[in-house]
C-alpha cells in the first residue's frame, strides 16, 4: 500500500471506532504486511484488494486468548449489548 492509502485507512478506522490511538503502519520493507497498532501494541493486519478496478481494504484483528480477561471475569454477552 502506497503512505496516501496508509494515512486514509488510519483516518477512517480512527473515525469510524472514535480513538486517535490507533495506527496503520507502513512495513519497514516493501512487500511486507501493513499493520494496525494501538499505542504501539499490534493488533491486526490490512490488506489491500483491488478487484476489476474496485479497491477495497480488509482488515483482520487477532486477539489472543492470553489478553483476554479470566471467563469468570468477563460479563454474559446480552449483559454488554444496551437495549437487549
Amino acid at each position: 500500500m502506497k503512505p496516501q492509502e496508509i494515512a486514509r485507512v488510519q483516518a477512517y478506522l480512527r473515525r469510524l471506532l472514535g480513538s486517535d490511538r490507533i495506527q496503520v503502519l507502513a512495513p519497514a520493507r516493501s512487500g511486507l504486511t501493513v499493520e494496525v497498532a494501538v499505542e504501539g501494541e499490534v493488533i491486526g493486519t490490512v490488506h489491500r484488494d483491488d478487484e476489476e478496478g474496485e479497491v477495497s481494504y480488509a482488515v483482520t484483528l487477532t486477539v489472543l486468548e492470553e489478553d483476554l480477561p479470566p471467563m469468570d471475569a468477563a460479563p454474559p454477552a446480552a449483559a454488554r449489548r444496551p437495549g437487549r
